[in-house]
């Protein structure tokens, strides 16, 4: 566990949605981070990546935006912001993810 209690659950979190996005054929077009962190700048550490040394703590803010591009096509990204808290993780905007097709 790293230091102060923190869970370290980057990696799990860059895992789970690498595997979802490839169990739908789509991993080769997953190439970037699964998130970062939300502060003072619009990109910070913990970045929610594989790899990352920074341990996530309660009160961090922080974005999931996994997404899938196409080359010479179109990308989607899907971005949630969320908090690590006491006992996991709360998401903090509450829209719909209803897909909703636009004619």
């Amino acid at each position: 566990m790293p230091v102060g209690g923190a869970r370290d659950d980057r990696g799990a979190a860059d895992a789970i949605g690498r595997d979802l996005i490839a169990g739908e054929g789509y991993g080769e077009y997953f190439v970037h981070r699964t998130g970062h962190g939300i502060g003072l700048e619009t990109h910070e550490e913990p970045y929610i990546v594989a790899g990352s040394t920074r341990a996530l703590e309660p009160g961090m803010a922080f974005s999931i935006e996994p997404g899938i591009y196409l080359p010479g096509r179109f990308g989607a990204r899907i971005e949630d912001i969320a908090v690590c808290t006491g006992t996991g993780g709360e998401r903090l905007n509450l829209v719909s993810r209803e897909l909703r097709v636009l004619a």
